[in-house]
């Protein structure tokens, strides 16, 4: 029989040989889930034999990963920040990178402190339900012109109770919202240049849907709508946060500008690459 500690380690070397990122990571994540078992469980009790069964699922999960699905879809679920998600091929498996959204936006705004937040382009609803996890007194509306996406987005709503607290709905961008209804607005939008998508991993070019990866020619497509949009529908002293490609910073900051945005900086991720672009409403404003 195998023993958990064999396991990993037989795993983690399959998925090196085919030249997978942290095959030792993966191997353990799919470990887990396959056997029941946490990462505790794996150190502490390593030696702790698999049933046929698990065995089984686990080899399965290690030759999907070894044609390239990403673990969150051979496992349905990927952690953000501090949650637990669903996720399928309908919404981009959400990533650390996009966590800079969530670390500025509760800077921003204390914790007891009641607020409205758009998302536009919501997919699984990371970033809206990473941010009203923490903020009790937020409320979030979740935009998506996918309603496979809305559906995800609705279970993990559910899941961690916080539907209470969102409204999600079926919609190009803004189109149809009001002026100055929030406080906050966040985007993780399209912004791959058609071209490249071709060069991307498979596990992005392949499972994430093209629908959120596409930014059109140059990749900036969304930005030209959204800056001005988001101008629009944001409060007088709102704040916006929108994730962006790593050399986009200059371009998204200019638009945001030319629409009149104040404020507008960039924010790096942690592997020190321009990430996020954020910025405000001058509050001086009294209407659109």
């Amino acid at each position: 029989m195998t023993t958990l500690v064999k396991a990993w380690k037989a795993g983690g070397e399959r998925l090196k040989a085919v030249g997978i990122d942290q095959p030792a990571i993966d191997a353990r994540l799919m470990l887990e889930a396959a056997a029941c078992v946490s990462r505790l469980e794996i150190v502490t009790e390593p030696y702790r034999e698999l049933t046929a069964e698990q065995e089984a699922t686990y080899e399965s999960y290690l030759d999907r990963r070894g044609r390239r699905e990403p673990v969150s879809h051979i496992l349905g679920r990927k952690g953000f920040w501090k949650i637990m998600l669903n996720v399928n091929s309908a919404v981009l498996t959400p990533r650390p990178d996009t966590e800079v959204i969530v670390d500025e936006a509760l800077k921003a705004f204390p914790e007891h402190m009641a607020f409205n937040m758009l998302d536009l382009g919501v997919g699984s609803g990371a970033i809206m339900l990473a941010i009203l996890a923490e903020r009790p007194a937020a409320k979030a509306l979740g935009v998506d012109i996918s309603e496979d996406a809305l559906a995800v987005a609705r279970e993990n709503a559910a899941n961690l109770d916080l539907d209470g607290r969102t409204v999600l709905l079926r919609g190009d961008w803004t189109s149809g919202l009001g002026d100055a209804g929030f406080d906050l607005v966040v985007a993780n939008p399209p912004y791959i240049p058609t071209h490249v998508i071709e060069t991307l991993d498979p596990e992005v070019r392949d499972h994430d849907p093209r629908l959120a990866l596409d930014g059109g020619p140059d990749g900036l497509g969304p930005y030209r709508v959204l800056a001005p949009e988001i101008l629009r529908v944001l409060k007088p002293g709102g704040m916006f946060a929108v994730e962006i490609g790593y050399d986009q910073s200059a371009d998204v900051e200019a638009l945001f500008r030319q629409a009149g945005a104040a404020d507008v900086r960039t924010i790096k991720d942690l592997g020190l690459r321009d990430r996020v672009v954020a910025g405000s409403r001058n509050p001086l404003e009294t209407g659109s």
